[in-house]
């Protein structure tokens, strides 16, 4: 199977789970959870599943627990959907992207921050030395004479 195959199943293998989980799966320990990204190897034997789930860590322990428990709904409802013969095994992993954007988020603010206060001190700055510090053709003239 080729790469763009598996890419376009792996799209459709991400809004057919998210639709599962809005729709089929009834397990009261699924928090608020969304569909981040799906991947699925080039021969379609595994599928891996990326999650973010709103909440505390007992939101994401809970939920983790209540889509390792529906994986076999899952797959079997995935591999009727898209026709396969042989249904790609499932893998679900939390999405470390709000995280990281918060960082990243930190980080900038510090930036932020940190350039205003060199921008700050620049504002009443002068020069060292002579304003103009760099030699001029019409110095070296006077100096050969």
């Amino acid at each position: 199977m080729g790469e763009a195959r598996a890419k376009q199943l792996a799209d459709r293998i991400q809004v057919l789970v998210a639709e599962l989980l809005e729709r089929r799966v009834k397990d009261p320990r699924l928090g608020f959870v969304t569909i981040t990204d799906a991947k699925l190897t080039g021969d379609l034997s595994e599928a891996s599943v990326f999650y973010t789930v709103y909440g505390g860590e007992q939101e994401r322990a809970s939920t983790a627990a209540a889509l390792e428990s529906a994986r076999g709904l899952i797959r079997s409802e995935v591999s009727k959907a898209l026709g396969l013969r042989r249904a790609p095994s499932m893998a679900f992993y939390l999405d470390a992207i709000p995280e990281t954007a918060g960082q990243i988020e930190e980080l900038l603010a510090k930036a932020r921050q940190a350039d205003a206060e060199v921008a700050k001190a620049a504002a009443g700055a002068k020069p060292a030395g002579d304003a103009d510090p760099y030699k001029h053709r019409e110095d070296d003239d006077s100096d050969d004479e």
